[in-house]
C-alpha cells in the first residue's frame, strides 16, 4: 500500500526531532530540529508560507550525538526567547535560546565528564542523563546547571513534569521537575526511590501513563517496566495512596532477553526485547480510563520486527523501530531492514499489520526518521495527523502523510479494487448453466 502524500526539503539528515506548536485558532507554527554530523539547523513552517530556514548553528568541533527541541517553554522563562534547542556529544552539551523570529543565541557549554546517552526537555528544563549514574538539569528559571550522582541509570521516561530514572540496581526513582526539588543540606537534585523490584534486576526500559486527576490530591499513575532478565511488570499508584511505594498489578516472564522498550497505551502494552526485536504486546482494559484490575491484561500478538542495521541505530536494539504516535490512539512501528535502504515498513504496533511501506521519491538512502502528530490546518478545522518525517543520505527530509493509509485499514475492501486477474478468476468459478425466472412461468424462445 503506497503513502498518500509527501513532501521534500533539500537537507542532509542524520538526527531528526519534530516539534509542533499550535497558536491560538488563527495560525498554526511548527518547527523541525535536523542535525548534520557538526551542526543542525531549525525550520519553520506557517499555514501562508511554508517550510523556512530560521536558524542554523555554528560548525562544531565534534560530532553530534544527541538533539532535542523544546518549543513551549512557558511562563516567560527565557524572557523573549520562548524556545530552545539544545545539543550533545560525548560529554559536552550546547542549549541555545530561539527567539520568535528565529534568531538563536548560545546559552553556554556544559561538560558533563561521562558520556551523555539521552538528552530532552520536560517542561522548562533540559535533562541530560548518563548510564554511569549521573544526571544534569539546566533549570530555565535560575538558568544553572544542577548535577548530581545517583546509582547507574539504564532507562528514563517522562509525563507531564514527571521525571521516571531506571537503575541498574533495580530501583525506580522519581522528580518533580516542575518543583525541581532541591535538598536542604547539599543542594542536589531530590530524586527519591518510588519503587524497588522485588528481585533487584536492572531496570531496562521504562513507560509511564497519567490518567486524568480523579481526585484533588492528584493523579493515578500507571507505570510498565521492563528488567534485564526479561520480565515485565505494571504497578500502580492510587491517588489516596502519594507517599508510599506504588502497588504491583501485573508480572509477565515472556521474553528470555534484556527489555530494550515497553510502552503502556490506553488500549495496549507493548514491550520490545533485545533477541531480534522480539514484541509481546497486550490489550489493557479500563474503567473510567483507569486501568482495570478485573479483567487483566490479556495477551494480544507475539511477533519480530527483523533489522538489521540495530547496531548501527540509536541507543541500541528496539529504540530505532518504535512504538512511535500518541498515548491514547494506535500506535506504529518502524521497520529498516538493512542499513543504506531507501524503504522502511509501517506497521501496527500491537499486532504487527503493516499499514504500508514507504519508499524516497528519489531513492536516496535513509539515514533518519521520526513520527509526529500534529493539528490540522485550522481553516478547514480538520482532525489531527500523523506524519513520518525521514531523512536521506542525499541531503533531504521527505515528510509523509500516514493518515490516510491508517484509515483504510479499518476499511473492507471495495469492488473496484479487484485486479482484472482476480475479477477474471472469480468469473470463472461462476456457473451460468442454468438460469431460472422464480417471477413466472419458462419463457418459450422465440424461434422467428
Amino acid at each position: 500500500m503506497p503513502v498518500y502524500w509527501g513532501a521534500c526539503w533539500k537537507i542532509e539528515a542524520s538526527l531528526l526531532r519534530v516539534n509542533w506548536e499550535q497558536y491560538g485558532s488563527s495560525a498554526g507554527i511548527n518547527w523541525i530540529t535536523v542535525a548534520y554530523a557538526q551542526f543542525l539547523v531549525c525550520y519553520r513552517m506557517k499555514e501562508t508560507s511554508g517550510w523556512q530556514q530560521v536558524f542554523s548553528s555554528p560548525h562544531l568541533d565534534w560530532v553530534i550525538k544527541q538533539v532535542a527541541l523544546n518549543a513551549k517553554v512557558l511562563g516567560g522563562a527565557l524572557g523573549d526567547h520562548n524556545k530552545m534547542v539544545a545539543v550533545a556529544s560525548c560529554s559536552e552539551i550546547i542549549p541555545w535560546a530561539l527567539q520568535a523570529n528565529g534568531n538563536g543565541s548560545e546559552i553556554g557549554v556544559f561538560h558533563l565528564g561521562v558520556s551523555a546517552e539521552a538528552l530532552f526537555f520536560v517542561g522548562n528544563q533540559l535533562i541530560a542523563t548518563s548510564h554511569t549514574g549521573k544526571i544534569s538539569v539546566w533549570n530555565a528559571v535560575t538558568k544553572h546547571w544542577q548535577i548530581q550522582d545517583i546509582v547507574p541509570i539504564n532507562s528514563y521516561d517522562a509525563a507531564g513534569t514527571f521525571l521516571l530514572l531506571g537503575c541498574n540496581s533495580g530501583s525506580i526513582y522519581y522528580v518533580d521537575v516542575q518543583k525541581f526539588p532541591l535538598r536542604m543540606k547539599d543542594n542536589d537534585l531530590l530524586a527519591t526511590e518510588l519503587y524497588c523490584d522485588p528481585t533487584e534486576d536492572s531496570v531496562t526500559a521504562l513507560s509511564m501513563y497519567l490518567t486524568p486527576k480523579t481526585s484533588d490530591s492528584g493523579n493515578w499513575i500507571e507505570i510498565a517496566y521492563g528488567t534485564s532478565s526479561g520480565v515485565v511488570r505494571v504497578i500502580m499508584q492510587h491517588p489516596e495512596t502519594v507517599g508510599s511505594s506504588p502497588q504491583l498489578f501485573q508480572t509477565f516472564t515472556v521474553h528470555r532477553s534484556p527489555v530494550t522498550k515497553i510502552m503502556l497505551l490506553e488500549k495496549h502494552l507493548i514491550s520490545v526485547c533485545a533477541d531480534n526485536n522480539h514484541v509481546r504486546t497486550w490489550t489493557v482494559t479500563r474503567f473510567r480510563r483507569m486501568i482495570s484490575t478485573q479483567a487483566g491484561s490479556m495477551p494480544l500478538a507475539s511477533f519480530k520486527i527483523l533489522s538489521l542495521d540495530d547496531l548501527n541505530g540509536p541507543a541500541g536494539c528496539g529504540a530505532g523501530t518504535g512504538p512511535f504516535g500518541e498515548w491514547d490512539k494506535q500506535q506504529v512501528l518502524i521497520q529498516r531492514v538493512v542499513l543504506d535502504t531507501c524503504q522502511v515498513f509501517v506497521r501496527l504496533s500491537s499486532t504487527s499489520k503493516r499499514i504500508c511501506e514507504v519508499r524516497s521519491v528519489d531513492a536516496a538512502a535513509i539515514t533518519a526518521f521520526t513520527v509526529h502528530e500534529c493539528e490540522g490546518s485550522s481553516r478547514i478545522s480538520s482532525h489531527p495527523r500523523c506524519y513520518l518525517f525521514t531523512g536521506h543520505a542525499n541531503g533531504s527530509v521527505q515528510m509523509w502523510d500516514l493518515t490516510t493509509a491508517m484509515e483504510m485499514l479499518g476499511k473492507p475492501p471495495e469492488a473496484s479494487s479487484l485486479t482484472e486477474e482476480e475479477l477474471l478468476q472469480q468469473l470463472a468459478q461462476c456457473d451460468f448453466s442454468m438460469q431460472f425466472d422464480l417471477t413466472g412461468p419458462p419463457r418459450t424462445p422465440n424461434t422467428r
